[in-house]
């Protein structure tokens, strides 16, 4: 009992609010931390080894959790644990497994830059002066790359290969001359106030079984690049193909070349199929590349053999990857170009990809007076070394050149659809001196213009301080067309010229239609400048009406690249089909 005297304790106070709330919110954090203990972290060296090997330092360990009362920490921690479960099932309808996905393997191709013709005003340049073209190694690069799943780099298309790829009529050769020219006019299939002009050049055929005797030189790359089941191989399969159109008159001779040059197989008669299949066979791929070493080899054992009046060719077979020796673009065409004036011309063969050096091939064979090719398959290679023999063989036709000029008062603009790697200046036209294109026996070859006639709406405005309008001559005419080439054996040139009447055809034939379909298409894989609104939908309608009697299937094989192209470009949205018919 307390001393009379003795104070009174003090009454107890409430706690403040201020207190009672930090000791609730002291409460729930040691429940949370509770109920994250039942799913404990990885093991400390583990963690710890992880951010190691991210190169992060591992923090120091965090202070022991304060403890909360058992059942409450459970019963939150049941809690909490089945949230996610419920979340995911409520969602995992909507959320499908994902597919790996394969990332394409980065392209280390080498193609030689090419930038697009310009539109060019008539009144200041009214000349278009061009090697032709009979090469179709583009068309099989593209179609390669489309059948793999995706778009060719945009220099791969060169879109005269693409078109002249295929085979065209010519009607009858012109009078003492060997081929045949064709020209027709009608609107341009992307730009209907526009025309497209398409020249077509066919050469004579002939017969191979007729043919003067071939010296063939199989120069082929055995170096370790070449390893590879569309390399090698497929360059065995494909001389194989060759192999069994020789004659007795004819003869091969093989030169191999990796890290050293060699002679594979000595002249040898056509008639013994055998042992030149049997050195086909021995080789094998293993060390560098010394391709101008190699080169140089096989025009000497060429001009050894050299049959007068004859084939004497060397055939090139190789990815391009030279490594060893002479590398440098420039010197071996340089080389090349000298060993030209022998009378042994160069075919290139192109074989494989991720290094394969296109620019090059293209290049040796254009100053080798030889033709270019890319075999993607045994199909293609007897195509070029079957079908097309006599046209990648036999020459009719040498430094073949052609001359356009427009009529200013009935042209106002025009432009050249492709061959931008073989424009001339005009004065090479009559200059025999420089080179250009052989034309082989049956090859097609077109030239495709879009012209602006006059009076209708051009790309370029008419200019203040311009010079006045032409006068209205020949008024007739779209222009004038000239070819220049040289009759195998001889220096000098022959001519030909014809004018171009000013029509326009209502009715274009299949061949026009065609060659206007894979044009358009190879403007479209390099980025569609001046196809406006037109798309592959519309290369494809227009190449089915031109499909004409497709003998070898080649054509309707191309609509199947048109689908393929337009699955792998992104569509646009709000694009509208430009589809039209031509000629009804």
């Amino acid at each position: 009992m307390p001393h009379p005297l003795s104070p009174l304790p003090a009454p107890r106070r409430p706690l403040p609010a201020r207190s009672l709330a930090l000791a609730l919110a002291l409460f729930g954090a040691a429940a949370l931390l509770a109920a994250c203990s039942l799913n404990p972290s990885p093991p400390a060296e583990t963690a710890q080894a992880r951010r190691a090997d991210a190169g992060v330092a591992a923090p120091a360990a965090p202070p022991a959790p304060i403890a909360a009362p058992a059942p409450i920490a459970a019963a939150e921690a049941s809690r909490l644990a089945a949230l996610p479960q419920r979340k995911l099932a409520a969602t995992a309808h909507l959320m499908p497994p994902r597919e790996p996905v394969a990332l394409p393997a980065p392209v280390r191709d080498r193609y030689q830059a090419i930038d697009d013709n310009p539109v060019r005003r008539t009144t200041q340049d009214a000349v278009s002066t061009l090697s032709l073209d009979v090469d179709g190694a583009s068309y099989a690069q593209v179609r390669r790359s489309l059948n793999q799943g995706r778009l060719p780099p945009r220099d791969a298309v060169r879109v005269e290969e693409l078109v002249n790829y295929f085979g065209y009529e010519g009607g009858q050769a012109v009078a003492g001359h060997p081929f045949a020219v064709q020209t027709e006019v009608a609107p341009a299939p992307w730009n209907p106030h526009n025309l497209l002009l398409r020249i077509g050049v066919r050469a004579v055929d002939r017969d191979m079984a007729s043919a003067p005797p071939a010296n063939l030189v199989f120069l082929v790359d055995v170096s370790g690049s070449m390893s590879a089941p569309d390399k090698l191989p497929l360059v065995q399969a494909s001389l194989r193909q060759l192999v069994q159109r020789l004659r007795p008159q004819d003869k091969v001779t093989i030169v191999t070349y990796s890290g050293r040059t060699q002679l594979e197989l000595p002249p040898t008669s056509g008639a013994d199929k055998a042992a030149i299949e049997a050195a086909i066979a021995r080789l094998q791929a293993s060390g560098g590349t010394a391709g101008g070493q190699a080169i140089q080899l096989a025009y000497a054992q060429a001009r050894a053999g050299f049959v007068a009046g004859g084939i004497n060719r060397i055939l090139l077979a190789t990815d391009g990857d030279f490594n060893i020796g002479i590398t440098d673009t420039r010197q071996l065409k340089d080389l090349v170009a000298r060993e030209r004036s022998s009378g042994v011309s160069l075919t290139t063969l192109g074989f494989g990809q991720g290094n394969f050096n296109d620019a090059l091939m293209d290049q040796l064979a254009a100053v080798g007076n030889g033709n270019y090719s890319y075999i993607d398959s045994l199909a293609e290679a007897r195509k070029v070394l079957g079908d097309e023999l006599a046209a990648t063989f036999q020459t009719v036709a040498g430094d073949v050149k052609l001359q356009l000029e427009f009529n200013p008062s009935t042209v106002a603009e025009w432009r050249l659809i492709g061959y931008e790697n073989r424009l001339l200046a005009e004065a090479d036209f009559r200059n025999d001196a420089v080179d250009a294109v052989e034309v082989g026996a049956g090859k097609s070859v077109t030239a495709l213009y879009e012209l602006t006639p006059v009076g209708q709406p051009t790309l370029m405005d008419a200019r203040r301080y311009g010079s006045a309008a032409p006068a209205a001559a020949h008024g007739d005419e779209w222009g004038q067309l000239k070819i220049r080439y040289k009759q195998p054996g001889h220096s000098r040139s022959v001519e030909l010229s014809q004018v171009l009447p000013r029509t326009v055809s209502a009715q274009p034939g299949a061949d026009w239609k065609f060659a206007s379909a894979v044009a358009g298409f190879g403007q479209l894989l390099r980025g569609g400048t001046h196809t406006g609104q037109w798309h592959y939908a519309d290369a494809r309608a227009l190449a089915q009406e031109g499909l004409g009697a497709d003998a070898n299937g080649l054509r309707r094989d191309f609509v199947k690249l048109i689908d393929l192209a337009q699955s792998l470009t992104p569509a646009a949205a709000g694009q509208p089909s430009a589809s039209a018919k031509i000629g009804g």
